[in-house]
């Protein structure tokens, strides 16, 4: 059994259905609408509320940030990346107009919050699924839930073993593999995001691996005006996933043209 703590991560929980609930505890001491409207919500789906003092759901979270609420949940079952290939994103409900597919691949995060918050940014974006490696990574923890204000229910997960492999299965599936790096070409504002592709991002402060890097087709950077040469990878990749939001959301003929077109990609 797993636990996660804190408003937003409990009821997105309960709203996805993604894995069961065994039960949600309250904290005694707190009474207000939002939890009133939470237990409400656990009543309607029939999952067990327990009151129990808050000093308990301290000890069971092993912080104090949990707001007087705290669910115990089955473990997660993550997908594979035959998963993420074989289910097409519904374009219509995502806010697309072309219908293809955009993933996110993370090398190596590590700080829970980064990746709580590239979750968050990944659900507000569309993103059709993310892939985390199994090594070298930040698990999806009740940190990262409440990080990413219970986004990461919601996000379809894939963990796989060898994150090289599956960026190459992804091309053999006439998938772009996209890496941000900070002496990449182009701009990303410069790329034509209406295909089917898979952003990669890197480690915080040291970015790409070697091997990854290299696997990718396309190296795009971010410009900065400014003293510092990259931004926070979570800040980053809401930035790429954002502009890509923005072209595939547009009609063909609205969308900026790249400067340069870039080998491979239709315009």
């Amino acid at each position: 059994m797993d636990v996660l703590y804190g408003l937003h991560p409990v009821e997105e929980a309960i709203r996805s259905g993604a894995r069961r609930l065994d039960h949600v505890s309250v904290a005694r001491e707190r009474r207000d609408e939002r939890l009133e409207r939470l237990i409400g919500l656990c009543r309607e789906t029939g999952i067990r509320v327990a009151l129990e003092p808050r000093e308990q759901l301290t000890r069971l979270a092993r912080t104090d940030a949990h707001q007087g609420v705290l669910a115990v949940v089955r473990e997660r079952s993550f997908l594979g990346i035959e998963d993420l290939l074989a289910a097409r994103s519904d374009a219509e409900s995502a806010g697309r107009s072309n219908g293809n597919r955009f993933f996110l691949a993370l090398d190596g995060i590590e700080d829970p919050h980064n990746l709580g918050a590239l979750l968050r940014t990944a659900d507000g974006a569309g993103v059709d699924g993310v892939i985390l490696p199994e090594r070298r990574s930040a698990p999806v923890t009740a940190t990262v839930a409440k990080t990413s204000a219970g986004a990461s229910e919601h996000v379809r997960i894939a963990r796989v073993t060898n994150l090289v492999r599956s960026l190459e299965q992804m091309k053999r599936a006439n998938i772009w593999v996209l890496g941000l790096d900070e002496r990449g070409t182009p701009d990303y504002m410069d790329f034509d995001f209406r295909t089917d592709c898979v952003l990669v991002l890197g480690r915080e402060g040291a970015g790409l691996h070697d091997l990854v890097k290299k696997t990718c087709d396309h190296l795009l950077r971010i410009p900065m005006a400014g003293q510092v040469s990259s931004l926070n990878v979570s800040v980053a990749g809401a930035v790429v996933m954002y502009e890509a939001m923005r072209q595939r959301r547009q009609t063909v003929e609205t969308v900026k043209k790249p400067a340069k077109k870039l080998k491979g990609l239709g315009s």
